[in-house]
């Protein structure tokens, strides 16, 4: 079984939000399950807290079949494909549209379905998740969840204060409204009620959990595969559907940009202090203040692995409303070969060794 060599630390995963998209993770942790990896924490925003239910509630060697069934149950049948020819790229991007749209009419089975108008005199959505709520509450073991090896951390925002905020295992029980609350985004799925407080989908404020796994394990060394769903790069868009899906892209991964970038501007300042601590006298160097510049420096090692699902050429703006069982197989394989590829093309070989955080695209091409 293939192994990932010279990484430091305890492995997480950080998995970003994306709807439809979100079964490239499911394929990414395929992939990581094929070598052996296990992670010891994982944080998702919005699908990717689903994603990351599903792996942190169940045993190892159940959360594949979990991932897939859940998948497979939201994607429902295959539909008319016959009437779009594999291998055609009109045909690709007609059967796209096609069942982007039959979501937006009928929802995606065991995920969201219509709430009609006259179901509600006070409508603040457009679809009910109950079958989310019962898919999850069959496929995710929440005392395991809550007892097991692996933390999870979720993020939402409160609708009423439009502040920000992770529920982590750690600190306390999380359940099936933690994890649907971090993917209810606005206005197609409706808020979800914590103890008093309503919650909206993490990806309005941060779509990206990499800031707080980098704050809550400070102490330790880190080898965190991090999978966006969305590039920070693209070509520069030529018609308003590429505008649209353009400006998602960037919406949806600057917040991982920004925090790479802000890390990496701190490794010279670590690499400063630690060189300067090392020469203090022992007054100064035990002092309060050297021990608050040791944990601000965060003098450990941490390796951010990116993998960033690339576009299909046939897909466009409704990519992540598009639940159909033929996409997501082909995200998920997808997920599966950017693992394989990553290990074979080694990007981390040439990172520093030192203290730091530090970054690579582990599905950049050669």
């Amino acid at each position: 079984m293939a192994t990932i060599p010279v990484l430091p630390g305890m492995p997480v995963l950080v998995l970003q939000g994306g709807g439809a998209l979100g079964s490239y993770q499911a394929g990414v942790f395929a992939g990581l399950d094929d070598m052996g990896y296990c992670p010891k924490a994982v944080a998702g925003i919005s699908i990717g807290a689903i994603n990351g239910a599903l792996i942190a509630g169940n045993p190892p060697e159940r959360r594949r079949e979990r991932l897939m069934t859940f998948w497979e149950r939201v994607t429902g049948s295959p539909g008319l494909n016959f009437l779009f020819p594999p291998g055609i790229m009109m045909a690709e991007m007609l059967r796209h549209q096609w069942a982007a749209a039959g979501t937006a009419v009928w929802g995606a089975p065991g995920f969201f379905r219509p709430r009609w108008p006259w179901q509600s005199g006070s409508q603040t959505a457009l679809y009910d998740t109950t079958p989310l709520r019962d898919s999850l509450n069959e496929l995710v073991d929440w005392d395991y969840l809550n007892g097991g090896p692996v933390r999870l951390a979720v993020g939402a925002v409160n609708v009423e204060t439009g502040n920000f905020r992770y529920f982590c295992s750690a600190q306390q029980r999380l359940d099936v409204r933690h994890v649907m609350a971090s993917g209810a985004l606005p206005p197609g799925l409706p808020p979800v009620e914590i103890d008093g407080q309503w919650w909206w989908d993490g990806g309005l404020v941060s779509n990206t959990p990499l800031d707080h796994v980098l704050d809550d394990h400070d102490d330790a060394d880190l080898t965190i595969f991090q999978v966006d769903l969305f590039p920070a790069r693209g070509a520069l868009p030529t018609s308003l559907p590429e505008v649209e899906e353009r400006a998602a892209d960037i919406r949806f991964s600057s917040r991982t940009r920004f925090t790479t970038d802000a890390q990496a501007r701190l490794n010279g300042p670590r690499e400063a202090w630690s060189k300067l601590a090392a020469r203090l006298p022992a007054e100064l160097r035990d002092s309060a203040e050297a021990k608050l510049l040791d944990r601000l420096a965060r003098g450990r090692r941490a390796v951010v692995a990116q993998l960033v699902y690339r576009d299909q050429p046939w897909q466009g703006a409704a990519k992540g409303r598009e639940f159909s069982r033929d996409t997501m197989q082909v995200h998920w394989r997808q997920g599966v070969a950017d693992v394989a590829a990553m290990l074979e093309r080694r990007g981390w070989a040439g990172l520093p060794t030192g203290p730091g955080v530090w970054s690579f695209d582990a599905t950049a091409q050669p």
